[in-house]
């Protein structure tokens, strides 16, 4: 018998999902699936089986202290720093920067509705093969 992840969704509330959700389309990679604007639900998912989506729901109050869970994004490719000016471009912010001199840690960042997540160095740099 196959394991089947009971994860099926990762969830975000947001104020505006559509646009949280663009975001992380953009920051991952998955597609964004069929949703309009004022949708107070909105999910990108990978499409592969097993692995969980992310869906954004509409909340009326904003985020007002820190996550107690957060995403860990591993680079495929490239480096880690890279992956930080590209997702600043996206939108995102720096929190704090916990990179080290030797090149290892990892940078704190904020999505553009203020949810932190850590960006690591990446898989190349791990000395792993993209997968």
């Amino acid at each position: 018998m196959a394991y089947l992840n009971p994860v099926r969704h990762i969830t975000f509330d947001a104020r505006d999902p559509h646009a949280l959700a663009r975001f992380w389309s953009r920051l991952t990679g998955y597609p964004l699936e069929d949703s309009e604007p004022a949708d107070d639900e909105v999910l990108i998912s990978s499409g592969q089986p097993g692995v969980p989506g992310l869906l954004f729901i509409r909340v009326p109050d904003s985020k007002t202290v820190k996550n107690r869970v957060h995403l860990d994004i591993q680079p495929p490719s490239g480096t880690r720093d890279a992956e930080v000016e590209r997702l600043i471009g996206l939108g995102a912010s720096v929190v704090d920067d916990r990179g080290t001199e030797d090149g290892l840690g990892w940078v704190v960042m904020s999505d553009i509705e203020g949810n932190e997540f850590c960006v690591e160095r990446s898989a190349v740099e791990r000395g792993l093969e993209p997968v």
